[in-house]
């Protein structure tokens, strides 16, 4: 009789090799090997065995032969969750919602499951992590009593299987596919390797029989989900919630939209009946601004389809160490030190001895190259003491040699402006000269930054 040999699998990876090793070859993750016993090896081989599917043998097909399909959506009944998923639900589609434990991930699904099943559709809450009393305190809380919702606390893949089967579901959320896990596997449950049949089996679900699947994910201390990286390839859309917890505020970002943009921005606050959408961030963003004040000038922003107005704010006070500190919020550090570097060079900032601190409000995070001009504009009202006047707006790409350049979106960005009473605005040179400025509108152009600070603060 042949002996039973073990195996030792990578709890990072998924790697195997028949000896013990330090590093794993796969991923490189040091004392990650862990063994496996004879019996769960040839558990493993036989369910890999049985995975194996025979391919579909289709044909292929000039792409003008291939039938055109309208994917039908269907909304949620929250506006800003519907944003982000690029306009509702798609049939059929494999959703995952990462995000740091207590942000909200929980309380918004379970107040999209309310809005569908009233709508008539049969929604099936699946949690791994709580008990159905659990649940039905929260949903008391938030105001959830739709009959068309089930709840079901299980985490064994083949007794939920059975369950979905009987119900047939038309919206699923699983609550976290982490603590999901497959009983013929050996592995426990939130290794790479259930994670990643947890996700197949569901994926296979979602598209035989276009029930639309929402998987809530953990995420790791870097702020990345947790699992294999896979995870993040098999889904159609992946949505970060992301926020503070001692304030109210939420975003919805996605990352990754097969039906939509990927550049779209949810806004939400948090109330004790669930997650409330803002449906006017500018308002939102500059209610508590600081008039008067130097060092906070405004930028119109585009997040997605839409502009936002954000307040940046910049400190610059005289520095007590040899080298001056930059330290920022919101913005890119790089970026900064670049961008001090023109404003004292090309505009007569003198920043040598100078500490600056960057802060974005509302703790959005600027990435547009948009927002230079308003950044070198809050750092030299601090500076030189001079308040920005509260109705202004700034916008504008620097270059090295302190040209500004054009930027997109121009006018949708002062219509928003003048739809929150903003007077003037200072805008490129080459913009201002192709736009139609809206009516009781001051637009400055300007073509250098040293021209820019000149109107702005003398």
């Amino acid at each position: 009789m042949a002996k039973e040999k073990t195996i030792y699998l990578c709890s990072a990876c998924g790697y195997e090799t028949p000896r013990w090793m330090g590093k794993c070859p796969g991923c490189g993750s040091w004392n990650t090997m862990e063994e496996q016993a004879p019996q769960a090896a040839a558990q493993t081989v036989k369910a890999k065995e049985l995975k194996q599917r025979p391919g579909t043998g289709a044909k292929a097909m000039r792409l003008d032969e291939i039938p055109e399909e309208n994917a039908a959506r269907a909304s949620t009944g929250i506006g800003e969750l519907d944003r982000v998923l690029g306009g509702g639900i798609v049939e059929g589609s494999l959703m995952l919602v990462g995000g740091d434990p207590g942000i909200g991930k929980s309380t918004l699904l379970l107040q999209a499951s309310e809005y569908l099943a009233n709508a008539g559709a049969r929604v099936l809450y699946i949690s791994g992590e709580e008990s159905a009393r659990q649940i039905k305190m929260r949903a008391r809380r938030l105001g959830v009593k739709s009959e068309n919702l089930l709840i079901l606390s299980e985490n064994a893949m083949d007794a939920a299987e059975k369950r979905w089967e009987e119900i047939q579901p038309d919206y699923m959320i699983i609550d976290s596919i982490q603590t999901m896990y497959r009983p013929d596997m050996a592995s426990a449950p939130g290794s790479v390797s259930q994670v990643r049949e947890c996700a197949s089996l569901l994926m296979r679900m979602a598209k035989t029989t276009g029930c639309a699947v929402f998987l809530v994910g953990h995420v790791t201390k870097e702020g990345a989900i947790a699992g294999p990286r896979i995870l993040e390839h098999m889904v159609d859309v992946v949505l970060y919630f992301e926020g503070d917890r001692q304030h109210e505020y939420r975003i919805l970002r996605a990352v990754k939209n097969r039906f939509g943009s990927v550049n779209e921005l949810g806004l939400f606050e948090m109330h004790e009946r669930g997650m409330a959408p803002v449906e006017n961030p500018s308002e939102m963003l500059l209610s508590e601004r600081a008039k008067n004040v130097p060092g906070s000038c405004v930028i119109p922003a585009i997040e997605g389809s839409r502009p936002m107005l954000v307040d940046v704010q910049a400190l610059a006070l005289q520095t007590a160490y040899g080298t001056p500190r930059r330290t920022t919020n919101g913005f890119d550090g790089g970026r900064l030190a670049l961008l001090l570097a023109v404003l004292e060079k090309r505009a007569g900032v003198s920043l040598f001895n100078q500490d600056v601190y960057i802060n974005v409000a509302g703790g959005l995070s600027l990435s547009e190259p948009a927002a230079d001009l308003a950044l070198c504009a809050t750092v030299a009202s601090s500076v030189r003491e001079i308040c920005i006047p509260g109705d202004w707006a700034v916008m504008g790409e620097v270059g090295l040699a302190g040209e500004i350049r054009a930027i997109s979106q121009c006018e949708r960005r002062l219509a928003e402006c003048a739809r929150l009473g903003f007077t003037s605005a200072v805008i490129p040179r080459e913009n201002a000269k192709h736009i139609r400025a809206p009516q009781g509108m001051r637009v400055y152009g300007v073509e250098t930054l040293g021209e820019a600070v000149s109107i702005l603060i003398g």
